[in-house]
């Protein structure tokens, strides 16, 4: 009924994409660059394929290793150009088995920073925040940054919550609840969705990375499992500490051994698992998203490739020319030939355990079949033909640049230094780099395709919406076979309820209408509405006024400042925000105004001639069969609602968008928490996923019927 906080979404998202934006100018001293030197090309370089040449020479910064009594690896790199210093400690065990309490792992780094035996949460903030640094827990240990005459502070804090943390109750149940939250608005999610079924599918569910983290997993989760897998672990003998920045070796030694040199060391169990595989052939699964416009693909399969390797670097080189650069043969097919999608990609990802394979990318629901054909095109394109030397030559200088740049960071070579003590590379692999990856032929690129691309072996999945995509991927297997999932990878039978032969969008509408009560907003002269906001920031007050006569006002603020608002008159529209500008609304701004200054904007779909209502199907949302209604404006705006066959009330809206980056995407808002207020239901919760990294919840407060609200609140 009332879809205010997408408008209102909307008005944050254009406030500040039209703010005035400042920046300061400030004179800096020139560095030395540690990368090495590659020549710049001259003239017109397009109208010459790239040059082979000799490798540049690599001389990586030093780092420096030491090893404490107690088995504590300390890394050390110095760069004494900036006063600054970053520590990392890693923890390197195996993955393991979480089983029915999935998510205690995730829920013990989330709680190492939570108090110790002499700090409190807060303490530890308060210290951290004083010093001016940082410092984030994760599951394998903690990175943090201050600067270096801080780095005494920093390394106490980070030493008392590697070796004292106590897990409090009352932390751990906010964590479970923010998880569980967390989940609940990612499940509406199609990258989400595919994320977790490809894990899921990858891999399986007697292997660490196959498992997936559900609401009922997370409920399970206790104290004792978070302590004991910490007890388990957390030993300095398969420990790294890093140091990277303003600091000698000296310093670091004797900062490590003042620190952690007490961390008693101890045996720490090792696991093995299964070796996953890839199909015996192409299978296909889908995870429906009922209203999307656009369809997420991955075509995926695990691959035995591990760090350091012979064929990493080679399998890097592959995997660029396929799809890890813009000009990469997925990308120029799907994006630059077809324009299909904003960007296609692939990854071939190394691991000490098990690695994988993935091609993916967002299309539009019309072309997902034809874009899942040419991905496999191009996989057994790169099995069958000699990638050409002017674009194999053109890809090792890409990743000769990207190599390059990165050395200019001194937290690369710390990662090189931890990578080769972890996997037990040579001694000069990332200085040899540039030098395999020129040498490497078309001839060896092919062997590594054959080796690793498996066009005919893969699991080709699908979050999208079921009516206009389902059906088209059953010729991706061969006994036509389409296997469907929920949003968390577990096996579900595809609704097929038909409709009831006397069903119309009409009178989906009217049962909606009788439901809710509209009838008695007859006797409405005015609704004020309060109500509050959440992103992933502070809280926005929202307060909404509407007067019969299509008028309405909306006012956001935050911290008691207007930052946003929005007026219709019943004629015209305008909007203003935090810096005292304004603009005129018109087109679909206006529109959406117009029709969301209606006390109840889904009875005039039967009223009036600018809505084209179709009963397309019977969708489930959450659980629940729904009705699927697309509501057509007369400006050609789309609108997809779901009503619950049940009860009648509305439980979502899906329209087309475009997100932060300009990237058509499916605006989600769910309704829930239906009330009466002076005899008629209004949902009192909803909820907006698309438009933002994070979902935004907007919970109502108050709702008022004839306030006497007067017409000055809607001058313009």
């Amino acid at each position: 009924m009332r879809s205010i906080a997408y408008l209102a979404l909307c008005a944050v998202l254009i406030i500040a994409a039209c703010s005035p934006k400042t920046a300061s100018k400030t004179e800096t001293t020139p560095t030395i660059s540690l990368a090495p030197v590659i020549p710049i090309p001259k003239g017109d370089i397009r109208k010459a394929a790239p040059k082979s040449g000799t490798a540049p020479i690599i001389q990586i910064a030093k780092a420096n290793t030491l090893q404490l009594d107690n088995g504590l690896t300390v890394i050390v790199v110095e760069n004494h150009k900036l006063p600054t210093l970053s520590v990392q400690l890693f923890v390197d065990y195996e993955p393991v088995l979480e089983k029915s309490a999935k998510g205690y792992v995730d829920m013990m780094a989330d709680l190492l920073l939570k108090g110790t035996k002499t700090r409190s949460k807060s303490q530890i903030d308060e210290e951290i925040d004083f010093i001016g640094a940082t410092l984030n827990a994760n599951p394998n240990g903690f990175f943090g940054e201050c600067l270096s005459k801080h780095a005494d502070k920093l390394l106490n804090v980070l030493s008392d919550a590697t070796l004292n943390p106590v897990f409090p109750t009352e932390e751990l149940e906010r964590s479970r609840k923010r998880q569980v939250s967390n989940l609940a608005q990612s499940k509406t999610d199609a990258n989400f969705m595919v994320q977790q079924l490809s894990a899921a599918l990858r891999y399986g569910n007697t292997h660490p990375y196959g498992e997936i983290k559900t609401e009922e997993s997370i409920t399970k989760i206790t104290q004792a499992q978070v302590q004991k897998h910490y007890a388990t672990f957390f030993k300095p003998n398969i420990t790294y500490l890093v140091m990277v920045g303003d600091i000698s070796k000296e310093k670091a030694e004797k900062y490590a051994k003042q620190y952690f040199g007490k961390w008693q060391k101890g045996d720490v169990p090792k696991e093995t698992y299964g070796l996953p595989r890839p199909p015996d052939k192409n299978l296909v699964h889908f995870v429906n998203k009922p209203g999307a416009v656009q369809s997420v693909i991955s075509i995926t399969y695990p691959i035995e490739l591990q760090p350091g390797q012979p064929d990493e670097i080679r399998v890097r080189l592959l995997n660029t020319v396929l799809g890890a650069y813009f000009n990469s043969r997925v990308n120029s097919n799907l994006r630059e030939k077809h324009g299909w999608t904003y960007g296609a990609n692939t990854r071939m990802n190394s691991d000490k355990l098990i690695g994988y394979f993935s091609a993916g990318a967002s299309v539009r629901n019309g072309v997902t079949d034809s874009s899942i054909v040419e991905f496999l095109s191009e996989l057994n394109r790169i099995k069958t033909e000699k990638v050409p030397p002017k674009e194999l030559q053109m890809v090792k200088n890409v990743l000769t640049g990207q190599f390059s740049q990165s050395l200019e960071s001194p937290e690369t070579v710390a990662r090189f230094a931890l990578s080769a003590a972890r996997f037990g590379l040579p001694a000069d692999y990332f200085e040899q780099y540039l030098t395999v990856l020129q040498s490497i032929t078309a001839d060896e690129v092919m062997l590594m395709a054959r080796k690793y691309i498996k066009p005919d072996h893969a699991h080709i999945i699908v979050a999208g919406n079921q009516a206009d995509v389902a059906e088209k991927l059953a010729q991706f297997e061969s006994n036509k076979n389409v296997l469907y999932y929920d949003a968390f990878a577990r096996p579900i039978k595809r609704n097929t309820m038909p409709l009831p032969p006397d069903m119309t969008g009409e009178k989906v509408i009217q049962d909606y209408l009788q439901a809710i009560g509209a009838a008695k907003m007859s006797n409405f002269h005015d609704i004020v509405t309060d109500a509050k906001l959440q992103l992933s920031g502070p809280e926005i007050q929202l307060q909404t006024w509407q007067k019969a006569g299509e008028k309405i006002a909306i006012e956001m603020k935050m911290n008691g400042q207007l930052i946003s608002k929005r007026v219709y008159d019943g004629v015209a529209g305008n909007e203003s925000g935090m810096a005292g500008a304004s603009r005129k609304l018109e087109g679909k701004f206006l529109e959406d105004l117009k029709e969301q200054a209606r006390f109840c904007k889904e009875a005039t779909y039967l009223t009036n001639d600018a809505y084209k209502l179709s009963l397309l199907q019977i969708e489930e949302i959450d659980g629940v069969n729904a009705y699927a209604v697309e509501v057509t404006r007369y400006d050609g705006k789309r609108t997809m609602e779901f009503y619950d066959m049940k009860s009648s009330l509305k439980l979502r809206e899906v329209t087309l968008d475009k997100g932060m980056d300009d990237a058509p995407v499916s605006v989600i808002t769910d309704f829930s928490n239906y009330k009466a207020v002076e005899g008629v239901l209004f949902p009192h919760t909803m909820v907006v996923t698309g438009m933002t990294p994070t979902p935004m919840t907007m919970r109502t407060t108050d709702i008022k019927i004839n306030q006497g609200v007067a017409d000055t609140i809607f001058k313009l």
